[in-house]
């Protein structure tokens, strides 16, 4: 296993500007610190500044609050792509535009992708230079022992279209908080989340042509193995020689079972 150690890293420019995630830190962290810290590989860091797409892997409910957590220990501020009707509700609304997160339209093209909109997603991280967590999963993984499943093509296509470096990145232990479907969080004693951030792709090879389903298909597997291999390290295990597919054994992709 790597051995993982507490990072102090320096905030980025963005994260030092007051904005509504002030408020946001001032009101989660200090709950959540009472119930998860954080260990993070000696390699683990983020760009200083500049967009870039972090793409991790999901088996918990609550995994997307302990990946905003590591992002901002990271120095960088937390933002998903979320579905850009929920950017019309009252006060939620509000907060999610005053938090940066990134609309995405979920019709025409990019429906069934995930990635509706992604130029325009895109166009607002180049613009603001700012980063995003993408779930290339698309859901909680279906493997038995929480390992990677297969990929979805989002966080590649987004990728690939817009130039913005793709990161992989794994971590282990929310299932400690919240199992996978669980209902209830089990905050005390305090758990320990391991994060390790892998370096970004080079997806050079894949944009040298056409960019075509083959390509695309080929650039999510490299994903998946990347994020599977961080994981690996940070359990001290060996995964699946095959990435679960539902498909295979006979489960839907979205809800509980």
């Amino acid at each position: 296993m790597t051995e993982t150690v507490k990072l102090r890293s320096r905030p980025s420019a963005e994260k030092r500007r007051p904005s509504a995630f002030w408020i946001l830190a001032g009101v989660t962290l200090p709950a959540w610190s009472l119930m998860a810290r954080y260990r993070f590989t000696p390699q683990s860091q983020l760009p200083r500044s500049g967009p870039f797409i972090l793409a991790p892997n999901h088996y918990s409910e609550i995994d997307p609050i302990a990946m905003g957590a590591a992002v901002w220990h990271l120095g960088r501020l937390p933002r998903f792509m979320a579905k850009a009707s929920l950017f019309k509700v009252p006060v939620l609304g509000w907060l999610m535009r005053a938090s940066g997160q990134v609309p995405v339209e979920r019709e025409g093209a990019g429906r069934g992708t995930g990635t509706g909109g992604a130029l325009g997603a895109a166009g607002s991280l180049i613009k603001n230079d700012s980063g995003v967590i993408v779930y290339p999963e698309g859901t909680l993984t279906r493997d038995p022992d929480l390992w990677p499943m297969r990929g979805k093509s989002g966080a590649v296509r987004l990728a690939l279209e817009s130039g913005i470096p793709l990161i992989p990145v794994a971590h282990w232990g929310t299932q400690k908080l919240m199992p996978r479907y669980g209902k209830k969080i089990h905050p005390f004693p305090r758990k320990t989340i391991e994060v390790s951030v892998g370096e970004p792709l080079d997806l050079s090879k894949y944009r040298a042509g056409h960019i075509d389903q083959k390509a695309i298909n080929a650039a999510t597997a490299e994903l998946m193995k990347a994020i599977t291999d961080l994981l690996a390290d940070l359990r001290g295990e060996t995964p699946p020689p095959e990435r679960w597919d539902p498909n295979k054994h006979q489960q839907s992709e979205t809800g509980r079972f």
